[in-house]
């Protein structure tokens, strides 16, 4: 059974599952699609083709599915897809995709947007990430799983951000940051790994040696980064090590350090 406030608009068309709450004054989409057991706090908006998934708690004001901040747009068919387990917290804004884009923006499970959160057209976030207050995501940004992005950081459009890496509060981040690896910094650079985040992720202690190694290897080496890369790359066999090289080698925007410090 739901509970919806009597002063809430659900407008006709939007598909609501079990056990869902919507707060007072919100607003629900025609297009809108809520998953069981979905929380929606007073005086938010959900608007668009955007399917919500199970177990997710928006918190009151935010704005969810509003057509992209891209001058481009023209009212095609975009959309806007969240998984399972967020938590959605005030004044957060995410949009949709864009044509140009792929017109989908996708977001994964188990993550927090905390306050003023922005999420851009076309972005890909995975899951159990932690995005701090003020975080904003150009448009085209990837996030992988397990990544911490930390308060008034802006990330530009088209950058990648790998597995298990952490973005220290006030950065700014134009390149792309490999997996377990810390950035700080306008502009972010690397600052080497992400040791605490990997401790809390991995039980065995051998993973994170090669981790460790890889990064000195491909940072602190004296040859050119992606030939580094694809050396390291025949020469391991751990996956986490892989996860790295292929990263480097893939990498569009470049990755920001400093050859003789591995920063």
């Amino acid at each position: 059974m739901n509970n919806i406030h009597k002063t809430a608009i659900i407008e006709e068309g939007a598909q609501l599952g079990e056990n869902i709450t919507i707060g007072a004054y919100t607003i629900i989409g025609k297009d809108v699609k809520i998953g069981d057991g979905t929380v929606v706090d007073s005086h938010t908006v959900i608007d668009g083709k955007t399917t919500i998934g199970k177990n997710n708690h928006i918190f009151s004001h935010a704005s969810i599915g509003t057509i992209p901040q891209d001058l481009k747009f023209n009212g095609e068919d975009v959309e806007l897809i969240i998984g399972d387990n967020n938590k959605i917290r005030e004044y957060t804004l995410f949009n949709p995709g864009t044509q140009g884009g792929g017109s989908k923006t996708i977001i994964g499970s188990n993550n927090l947007f905390m306050g003023y959160v922005h999420v851009a057209h076309d972005c890909i976030i995975g899951n159990s990430c932690i995005f701090a207050n003020c975080a904003t995501l150009a448009g085209h940004v990837e996030i992988d799983d397990f990544v911490v992005i930390g308060g008034m950081t802006p990330i530009h459009q088209f950058c990648k951000i790998g597995t298990g890496s952490m973005i220290a509060g006030g950065s700014v981040v134009t390149q792309d940051i490999p997996p377990y690896c810390l950035a700080e910094g306008n502009r972010a650079k690397l600052k080497g790994l992400n040791l605490t985040g990997l401790r809390r992720r991995f039980e065995n202690k051998e993973d994170i040696n090669e981790i460790k190694k890889a990064y000195k290897a491909l940072f602190r080496g004296s040859k050119a980064l992606k030939d580094s890369a694809q050396e390291l790359l025949e020469e391991s066999s751990n996956e986490h090590t892989k996860l790295m090289c292929d990263f480097v080698i893939n990498t569009t925007r470049g990755i920001p350090f400093d050859r003789k410090t591995g920063e």
